[in-house]
């Protein structure tokens, strides 16, 4: 216990000191804590909405991809094979006679204007069908029809945040507003989803739809879909579901060889799957870099040693000469960096909890899935890994102190 008695009194001898240097291992320690549980939390939120969609949704993406890798259209790559036209050959109940329903979409976002009111808002460009596919209802007036997504109506519906914003709680029905110089007529209202409602669903909140093709023409000038989801009649149906509308689209775009393929085509356990690979990685590149600031702290510790052996050079050789052997003063030295290490990762940890805990109230006040996940393995290995870093970036000056002559010592000023 004596190295443990003697590192505890110099540490209290510099208490400032040692402040700082402890302060950088709890900075890097919390920051690894903080990573870690935020993107657990963030993942668990995108799998939540996505599996709110329904587990016999199938995604229809543009661009080719690997089976185990994202669609182009996922890492932001504009690909434009995936048409209207593809659209209606699959919903047309012959082609793929195992879904009940298909919708298109495009989304972009453009300031929208009311009277005086302006708001940047999100809009998205789909089809009749969206009510059928994502399972959302109109609380008030209607949605566009079949004729309407096709030719261009000038018609809206809108979220009920949309309302508060844009139209200052008033009620929106008939009125109308503008998005790029063009009017459009609000005709419906959708029942409020909150942040729980699923992916694609709950933007509706937030958004204003208006046809497919006026979206198209009018808003963005393209003549192409961002992606389409189809409706499985049963989960049970999904893969014949999606065999079917391989087919349909490699006939489509005279396709004969499967690996020319200039789409994807995937379902829910595989949206799932992608989107942990995905979600994983972005943790692990933000964990790396969290661990940089435990570099930092280590390389603190290192310098903060390395003052001490030249301030206790004397009392090194005083040791020495009464008997100390050079592992004992290694061991001294180690056990202090050691120390230092661990007090900044046992309040770095607590700083890293605190720190998620109140991220998840907020985020959770804002009506978000975002549960408070703290693993013990995290806290496991931020521990072990702030006492290695102790010792790993002690041992430097603990071998410099113990190889320190005890008459070279005793005669140093």
């Amino acid at each position: 216990m004596d190295p443990i008695k003697i590192s505890y009194k110099n540490l209290m001898a510099a208490k400032f000191r040692s402040f700082l240097t402890i302060l950088g291992i709890v900075i890097g320690v919390g920051s690894v804590i903080i990573i870690m549980a935020i993107g657990q939390s963030a993942q668990a939120l995108i799998l939540d909405q996505v599996s709110g969609i329904g587990s016999n949704l199938i995604g229809i993406l543009p661009g080719a991809s690997d089976e185990k890798g994202p669609p182009a259209t996922a890492l932001g790559i504009k690909v434009d094979t995936l048409r209207y036209a593809d659209l209606e050959a699959l919903r047309n109940g012959k082609n793929v006679p195992e879904i009940s329903d298909a919708a298109g979409y495009v989304m972009g976002t453009t300031t929208a204007n009311y009277k005086e009111n302006s708001i940047v808002a999100s809009f998205t460009g789909t089809t009749a069908s969206y009510l059928n596919v994502e399972n959302t209802k109109v609380e008030k007036g209607r949605f566009f029809t079949k004729e309407e997504e096709s030719n261009m109506s000038r018609v809206a519906v809108v979220g009920k945040n949309i309302i508060k914003d844009l139209f200052g709680g008033e009620d929106p029905i008939g009125k109308t507003l503008k998005m790029k110089d063009q009017s459009f007529t609000v005709i419906g209202v959708f029942e409020e989803k909150g942040s729980g409602g699923g992916l694609g669903s709950s933007s509706a909140d937030d958004s204003i739809f208006v046809p497919l093709v006026s979206a198209q023409k009018l808003l963005m000038g393209i003549n192409y879909l961002a992606f389409a989801r189809a409706k499985a009649k049963d989960a049970d149906l999904v893969p014949y579901a999606i065999a079917n509308i391989k087919t349909t689209l490699r006939e489509r775009h005279n396709i004969d060889n499967p690996a020319d393929d200039d789409f994807s085509v995937r379902d829910q356990a595989q949206a799932v799957e992608m989107i942990k690979k995905i979600t994983n990685v972005l943790k692990y590149f933000l964990l790396a870099i969290g661990t940089i600031s435990l570099i930092v702290g280590g390389v603190g510790i290192m310098n903060t040693m390395l003052i001490v052996v030249n301030q206790r050079i004397r009392e090194v050789g005083l040791r020495k000469a009464v008997g100390a052997k050079n592992e004992d003063i290694l061991t001294q030295f180690l056990i202090e960096s050691a120390t230092i290490s661990f007090f900044g990762g046992v309040f770095g940890i607590i700083f890293g909890v605190v720190i998620s805990f109140i991220a998840a109230i907020i985020m959770q006040a804002l009506q978000y899935y975002w549960p408070f996940m703290i693993s013990w393995q995290s806290i496991v290995v931020a521990t072990l890994v702030s006492i290695g870093i102790g010792i790993l970036f002690g041992l430097y000056p603990a071998r410099k102190a113990s190889k320190i002559s005890p008459m070279e010592a005793l005669r140093y000023e």
